[in-house]
């Protein structure tokens, strides 16, 4: 059974960072690729950062490049999310995706087939 857990999230305030976690479990993590998602209340979800199965390829959406950095450690199955510089329009519901195929690289959410419960990132002023 495939899982991902998703961590990490919190309240804080405009301009601080955090790190968010995302731990996989029920298949070969070193064969997949992962990506970030994001939902604010209201509007669709929508794609943060991928990581390819390599690690050698990283996307980032235009409002969080710069702010964000994706990464993985396959040795403990875990993709991070760190983001830094947070403000108002990063509050949402953060989410990790693995895509239904192995080596798959995409940015389009439709391709990705597991979905952890998701980590709320609440930025106040």
């Amino acid at each position: 059974q495939v899982q991902l857990v998703e961590s990490g999230g919190g309240l804080v305030q405009s301009g601080d960072s955090l790190r968010l976690s995302c731990s996989v479990s029920g298949l070969t993590f070193s064969r997949y690729s992962i990506g970030w998602f994001r939902q604010a209340p209201g509007r669709e979800r929508e794609s943060v950062a991928h990581i390819s199965a390599s690690g050698g390829l990283k996307d980032y959406a235009s409002s969080v490049k710069g702010r964000f950095t994706i990464s993985r450690d396959d040795a403990k199955d875990t993709v991070y999310l760190q983001m830094t510089g947070l403000n108002l329009e990063d509050t949402a519901v953060y989410y990790c995706a693995a895509p239904a195929s192995t080596y798959l690289y995409s940015q389009n959410l439709q391709n990705y087939k597991y979905w952890g419960q998701g980590t709320q990132v609440t930025v106040s002023s």
